[in-house]
């Protein structure tokens, strides 16, 4: 078993931390996501693991052994980066076998290596081929060849998809997941995209400024985000958020801008202890707004049509009340126009409640 646990890992940069007491378990044969913008550290944290560069504070265990003193040759760990570490002037074919030599295997046994890794990633075409002649899913294979040729334990893969077009990046993604089964490696992979985390990974941890805000399955960060950072982070097009203040009158519970009311009657026992005239940001999703054309029937908030884009499938659009703007997610076969009055529905079940003073959740 191959699991991987880091206990309150820090590290210092010049003027703040980079890491700020990282706790975290991937499990055996587990695609672990780590998702934030550039600078969150994520590529930080991944040194750790390998042992490139050691923390100012915390434990790294690779299964039941703790290996913050293990050097990094040792760790069974395999890293490819963002830019793929590739040799320009050798073919693929020496290029994966460069590790291998460097351990000065028998010629036999590197070729033997070589070969099945090269079949497994459906990279044989390339093998008598420089660089310079790949496109840049077929560098990515070989880098990713280099690397798993020396059957590492773990593997950790840091933006390995970013320089690469949508179209190849978006193969890639369904490659890399289906390797991994294959493998059945214990992966982390870090990356700023977030459609990328949700599409690829068992569970996620959502980074910033060197600090977790959730851990979870993708369903869960996107549903339930904990932090105002999760929930504008994950999603696209971006969460709507409302600042609201606290009302209570009349036995009923009321988050008020001066554009909406929000009944929380229902939820009342969430904000006992909160006083009267409290901050609250709203969270809601584009698609938990409903637009309804015809005014007279639909009861809600009035507003106008701003900016409408086309999609595949839906369409974005966003909707001016006053000085706010909200964005709505609707059908391709919805035909609106710009400058048309629409009504506002709120799927009240899925709006997201968070304390405006330390920006977590409460509903």
């Amino acid at each position: 078993m191959v699991s991987i646990k880091l206990v309150n890992i820090s590290k210092k940069g010049v003027r703040k931390k980079i890491l700020e007491n990282i706790s975290l378990t991937v499990n055996d044969k587990e695609l672990f996501v780590i998702n934030g913008p550039p600078g969150a550290g994520k590529t930080t944290l991944l040194k750790i693991i390998a042992g490139l560069i050691a923390p100012d504070e915390g434990d790294i265990f690779i299964g039941e052994k703790r290996v913050n003193d293990v050097p990094a040759n040792e760790r069974g760990v395999g890293m490819l980066f963002e830019t793929p570490a590739i040799y320009p002037n050798l073919t693929g074919f020496d290029n994966i076998a460069f590790p291998l030599r460097i351990k000065k295997l028998p010629e036999d046994e590197v070729k033997k290596k070589v070969k099945e890794v090269a079949d497994f990633l459906q990279i044989s075409h390339l093998l008598n081929r420089k660089p310079n002649t790949y496109s840049g899913g077929e560098l990515q294979r070989v880098a990713l060849a280099r690397v798993l040729v020396r059957t590492p334990s773990i593997l950790l893969l840091d933006e390995p998809l970013k320089n690469l077009d949508a179209k190849i990046r978006e193969s890639m993604r369904v490659e890399l997941k289906r390797l991994q089964r294959e493998l059945g490696i214990t992966t982390i992979f870090a990356t700023h995209d977030q459609l990328e985390a949700l599409t690829i990974g068992d569970r996620i941890a959502v980074i910033n400024e060197g600090i977790i805000h959730q851990i979870d399955i993708p369903e869960n960060v996107y549903n339930y985000p904990k932090t105002v950072f999760t929930a504008r982070f994950i999603g696209s097009p971006p969460i709507n958020l409302i600042e609201c203040t606290l009302e209570k009158k009349d036995k009923k519970c009321i988050l008020k801008t001066p554009e909406f009311n929000f009944d929380f009657t229902e939820h009342m026992k969430l904000f006992e202890n909160y006083e009267v005239g409290y901050k609250f940001l709203l969270g809601i999703r584009p698609e938990d707004i409903i637009l309804h054309k015809d005014l007279e029937k639909a009861t809600g908030i009035i507003g106008t049509i701003q900016l409408i884009d086309n999609v595949g499938d839906e369409k974005i659009v966003s909707i001016k009340i006053n000085d706010k703007v909200l964005t709505s997610i609707v059908g391709k076969e919805v035909i609106l126009d710009y400058g048309q009055k629409v009504c506002l529905e709120i799927k009240m079940d899925k709006v997201h409640v968070f304390d405006m003073k330390d920006n977590k959740s409460i509903l």
